[in-house]
């Protein structure tokens, strides 16, 4: 895939899903009252019930944005109503969309932080985004000794220390999105996951439990949605178009 870091914008008046395309949105949680209002009349029964169930108010109104962001997006793909698509899970919790006219095809992912969401999307690929904050955590090097491989942990430890904060953001958005992407979810160890992290280059996938045949049935695409994010994006097989939109 193209590097599209620099290419957030709006998207164009239609925006067609080919069999090689892949569309990252990417979307604010906090929206006008007016919006929310709108999205929340998209929702189930269930996810107007899980809803409810956040303790505090701003964590309920993202839940709804994002839900109904992504009932919206996929919606506007399928020519379908947002309220009218159910989705389903896999064995794991991947979620899918359940079967009905035209929607067999479709394949996304999503991720959401600190207000931020990513939606991506493609035809016949599986697929899976993450994203994360670059923030200060205090345990850093504890997780690192935990869930990253032997050959990651020696490129982390010879970064600088003004460069691990970042690293480590980088290394887990590729973990989860392949995790995601092959939904897995956490039933496999995330130091079976080994990423390739040079200063200067972008990541890449090395081998996943040992083997290096698996990468190969893989594209990995660092992303810089936003200021201070970073994020990352798993696609079944190579040679994808990928466009990067922002929401409005």
């Amino acid at each position: 895939m193209t590097d599209y870091n620099c290419l957030w914008e709006p998207p164009p008046v239609y925006a067609n899903l080919l069999h090689d395309d892949v569309h990252v949105w990417c979307a604010w949680l906090d929206q006008s009252i007016s919006n929310l209002e709108w999205l929340t009349h998209t929702l189930s029964m269930d996810e107007l019930l899980r809803a409810d169930r956040f303790r505090f108010e701003q964590d309920r109104q993202r839940y709804i944005i994002g839900r109904g962001l992504l009932r919206t997006i996929l919606g506007y793909y399928l020519g379908i109503e947002p309220g009218r698509l159910h989705f389903c899970y896999g064995m794991y919790g991947k979620p899918a969309l359940a079967e009905m006219s035209g929607t067999s095809t479709l394949r996304f992912s999503l991720a959401h932080a600190h207000g931020l969401a990513l939606y991506a999307v493609s035809r016949d690929r599986e697929l899976g985004v993450d994203l994360e904050l670059i923030r200060h955590i205090a345990d850093t090097e504890q997780i690192v000794n935990r869930y990253f491989s032997e050959r990651e942990k020696a490129v982390f430890r010879a970064l600088t220390a003004d460069k691990k904060q970042e690293a480590f953001f980088t290394y887990w958005t590729c973990k989860e999105a392949y995790l995601k992407a092959s939904g897995e979810g956490l039933t496999r160890p995330l130091n079976q996951i080994d990423v390739s992290l040079v200063p200067g280059e972008p990541p890449g996938l090395v081998s996943i439990d040992g083997d290096v045949k698996e990468v190969s049935r893989w594209t990995l695409q660092e992303l810089r949605p936003a200021p201070g994010f970073v994020a990352a994006l798993v696609v079944e097989g190579q040679g994808c178009r990928l466009s990067c939109w922002n929401w409005h």
